[in-house]
């Protein structure tokens, strides 16, 4: 029974000529904040090193994904020595509550940061009622 769960292991980390390749990469959770006003809920999550071009965001349902792609720079002329920001993808899942307007949501990236700004559905605005006398 050994030698067979070796040799299945073995067959697994042979070279893609017979299947689909993987990337093992480490999953790093962004660190967030989340912000609210009367008017929107605004998420602010740290990516450092993603491009806009790697980020990616999901809405399904209630659920948010946030995921964004590290990849190293390459430096002509140097070589890397020592490097503690290891390549590997960012995701962080929310559930937005019912209040949450999902057709006006806007997201936008500067500086490795990823700011969503989620407006809250009229319905779900605090309203003033004015009571008339009888």
């Amino acid at each position: 029974m050994a030698q067979e769960m070796t040799t299945t292991a073995k067959r697994e980390v042979v070279p893609a000529e017979q299947g689909e390749v993987t990337r093992a990469a480490v999953v790093y959770r962004p660190d967030t904040d989340i912000y609210e006003t009367e008017d929107q809920v605004v998420v602010v999550a740290d990516m450092p090193g993603v491009a806009p071009a790697d980020v990616d965001v999901n809405l399904e349902r209630r659920v948010l994904t946030i995921r964004g792609n590290f990849h190293r720079q390459a430096h002509d002329g140097y070589r890397l020595v020592h490097a503690e920001y290891g390549e590997g993808d960012y995701e962080r899942v929310f559930t937005l509550s019912e209040e949450i307007d999902r057709d006006r949501i806007e997201a936008s990236h500067k500086n490795g940061v990823l700011t969503l700004k989620m407006p809250k559905a009229e319905s779900a605005k605090t309203r003033k009622i004015t009571v008339k006398a009888a």
